[in-house]
């Protein structure tokens, strides 16, 4: 089993920046892909990003690509994603994952998640 905590989250206005955290202990961090995903009220869980073990492979979604970052310090056992350019349409609870196997863009496919942080962007 892996532990997951996210962090980071709050309100910012359009344009804006945040950074997310997630904090990964329990297991071997470095030996998981890990992704970002993120719902909105009455909407379905939505990929985000996902980062491969080393972190030389990464996936975006269409919505966030150019916009915002996934990362890894395997060091420290922890994922990143930095936001840019938010805008209210990205308003969600973002939750972190890890996958035993491989990056993917499915929410199924991953095996630990955590219990998310609220971005909120006003307009």
């Amino acid at each position: 089993q892996v532990q997951l905590a996210e962090s980071g989250g709050g309100l910012v206005q359009a344009g804006g920046s945040l950074r997310l955290s997630c904090a990964a202990s329990g297991r071997s961090f470095n030996t998981y892909a890990m992704g970002w995903f993120r719902q909105a009220p009455g909407k379905e869980r939505e990929f985000i990003a996902a980062i491969s073990v080393s972190g030389g492979t990464t996936s975006y979604a269409d919505s966030v690509k150019g916009r915002f970052t996934i990362s890894r310090d395997n060091a420290k056992s922890t994922l990143y994603l930095q936001m840019n350019s938010l805008k209210p349409e990205d308003t969600a609870v973002y939750y972190c994952a890890a996958n035993r196997f491989r990056l993917s863009v499915t929410p199924v496919a991953y095996d630990y998640w955590g219990q998310g942080t609220q971005v909120t962007v006003s307009s």
